[in-house]
């Protein structure tokens, strides 16, 4: 499969007292955009935690700043899973301008797991969901 594109504008309200977008946000556009993949896969986190008490969680992430992301860019937020085990998923994330996919702001390596939602004990990916994941790696 090919790496998931989502779209994304930068607003003030992402930037801090100099125009340039505050660190911690670049981690919700790529948050945002594995929710967004997830999505075209047709898997609802709320559906998860409801129907099967399932939820994942990150748990480790590996982010590399290469360029600063400013108010008004358009950026295009990628989503490419590299591996799946039975209870975590690695996906591979990059930041660029949605112009011109050369321009890396930011790339991340996550790490992400499977819990049980009322205990946040890990626990294995359903089977089903892990077809669905396996077939997307």
């Amino acid at each position: 499969m090919k790496p998931y594109h989502w779209q994304v504008q930068v607003y003030y309200e992402d930037t801090d007292a100099g125009g340039v977008v505050y660190y911690a946000n670049y981690l919700k556009f790529m948050e945002r955009a594995r929710t967004e993949w997830l999505r075209v896969l047709g898997i609802e986190q709320d559906r998860l935690m409801q129907d099967e008490n399932v939820l994942f969680a990150v748990r480790s992430v590996r982010i590399e700043y290469k360029r600063p992301i400013r108010f008004n860019d358009s950026l295009s937020v990628s989503v490419e899973p590299v591996a799946i085990k039975p209870a975590s998923l690695s996906i591979r994330q990059a930041i660029t301008d949605l112009q011109d996919d050369q321009h890396l702001f930011a790339s991340a390596d996550v790490n992400v797991v499977c819990l049980k939602a009322d205990s946040f004990s890990p626990q294995p990916i359903p089977k089903d969901l892990f077809k669905e994941l396996r077939s997307a790696c």
